[in-house]
């Protein structure tokens, strides 16, 4: 049995955080277990450092990330020889509805060659008229089992995925290729995947199909931060790719048009490279791969046969790529190229909170304006859109200021110790009585709090945070 064992005392201090490093013998009455240590101030997530709990959801990357489909049926898949027997070639339109589907396993080893059938949108009466041997089909193989599910949406809509993913859909509209991962694996690798493919719920999909995106999310830069903000699984301890910890609140750089298409250039190097390897190479696969290549960066000595595995596998050449990636992003952020990974993260956290108190006002950073302006509109700023101010307990009844500037201080620093995200003046004047009046007041006691180190500035000193005691 395996345990993560917290123990927690009232108060403000400081903890220890251990993590297990090696051990032997576990099966002995003696076993043997190793330990890292480090101490400092615990944050809600169990790390101690940078608290990556503090950033939100920037609603510039809205509606671009979603798990792929759910079946709930395994007859939905069928194998192409199957498809051209319920008359996929003879039955026109079919090819609408039957379509290459990939899951984690086809990613990262070897694909099954699988299609999907796929009828969203579309009615049972239609499907029964149009297509009969795939609807005898589906009456067979899914209407059984789902008609022993709880859910009614999934009984009434048996011929329907369980999970059709109604907002991935539209975002993956005029695109040639989509970004996806594997939402657990041993290594964090991106994927450009081609958009006529249906994903599994295993896939983690981006509606993105630029290359600069791709290299981006690829780079060091985001593969550190998403290790740290998601989660961890299975026995290998793999980490789990999560939307809303990884993806949502990620502050992607600013960069120039030369930055993207060098970024781009070099994504796109890298990807076809990896794809042409595993075509002429059918015993090797991405874990294979990046199992190499993890130990080529570490400078360990490899086996004959992962020598065999780096030279047919252009391991170097893919090592090579990912230090070009790698440094090119950091340009593009502006950022010093020997930051450590602790500061890598310590100016994400930074810039995710630059992000949201522009975003407050406005000024929104969009990855696909085409796209998402259209869909979220032009008011999606707007705070009963993104919850502008996470305060606890904002509901109720509001006090006077205080008048005593020590008291106003307490105040202030209580609501700044709350909020998820930097706070102007005004805000933080909208929790009290009398907002107009008192602003200015509000403001004078943060510019003294900011020159007493108890409180930063950000965005050009319109706003404030709270520095960790």
């Amino acid at each position: 049995m395996r345990i993560a064992m917290t123990v927690a005392a009232a108060g403000n201090h400081d903890g220890i955080l251990r993590k297990v490093t090696r051990e032997e013998k576990l099966d002995t009455d003696e076993p043997r277990i190793e330990f890292t240590s480090k101490s400092g101030k615990i944050n809600p997530d169990l790390t101690i450092g940078v608290d990556v709990t503090k950033s939100r959801a920037l609603v510039a990357n809205e509606a671009l990330c979603s798990p792929g489909v759910k079946l709930h049926g395994d007859g939905f898949i069928v194998s192409r020889k199957k498809a051209m027997e319920l008359g996929l070639g003879r039955r026109p339109g079919l090819e609408r509805h039957i379509k290459e589907y990939r899951n984690g396993r086809d990613l990262t080893a070897h694909s099954r060659d699988v299609m999907v059938i796929d009828f969203f949108g579309v009615e049972a009466n239609t499907i029964r008229r149009d297509y009969p041997e795939v609807y005898q089909h589906l009456l067979t193989s899914v209407k059984p089992e789902r008609d022993k599910n709880n859910r009614a949406s999934y009984r009434d809509k048996w011929w329907c995925f369980g999970e059709p993913r109604k907002e991935m859909r539209p975002s993956l509209k005029k695109l040639h290729h989509y970004i996806a991962t594997v939402e657990t694996m041993k290594h964090r690798v991106f994927q450009f995947i081609d958009a006529s493919i249906i994903p599994d719920n295993k896939l983690i999909v981006f509606s993105l199909d630029e290359a600069h995106a791709l290299g981006i999310l690829s780079s060091k830069v985001h593969v550190i931060w998403a290790t740290l903000s998601g989660g961890w699984l299975g026995v290998g301890n793999d980490p789990v790719y999560v939307k809303s910890r990884c993806f949502d609140p990620f502050p992607f750089p600013d960069a120039t048009e030369t930055a993207k298409n060098q970024i781009g250039m070099l994504a796109e190097e890298l990807d076809s490279t990896r794809k042409l390897v595993l075509a002429e190479n059918p015993d090797l696969t991405l874990t294979i791969l990046y199992n190499v290549l993890e130990l080529s960066q570490a400078g360990i000595s490899l086996s004959p046969k992962e020598r065999d595995i780096q030279t047919r596998g252009r391991v170097l050449i893919l090592k090579e790529l990912h230090d070009h990636i790698d440094e090119a992003v950091m340009r593009a952020y502006r950022w010093p190229l020997d930051l450590t990974n602790e500061q890598i993260i310590e100016r994400l956290v930074e810039l995710n909170q630059v992000r949201a108190s522009e975003e407050r006002r406005g000024f929104i950073k969009w990855l696909r304006p085409d796209y998402q302006i259209a869909k979220l509109g032009p008011l999606a700023h707007r705070a009963d859109r993104i919850q502008s101010i996470a305060i606890a307990g904002s509901s109720r009844s509001k006090n006077a200021f205080p008048t005593e500037w020590a008291a106003q201080a307490g105040n202030v620093l209580d609501l700044l110790s709350r909020s998820r995200e930097p706070l102007t003046a005004a805000e933080i004047a909208s929790q009290f009585e009398d907002q107009n009046r008192i602003t200015p007041e509000v403001n004078d006691v943060l510019t003294s709090l900011n020159s007493l180190g108890q409180i930063e500035t950000f965005d050009n000193g319109r706003s404030y945070i709270r520095i960790a005691s």
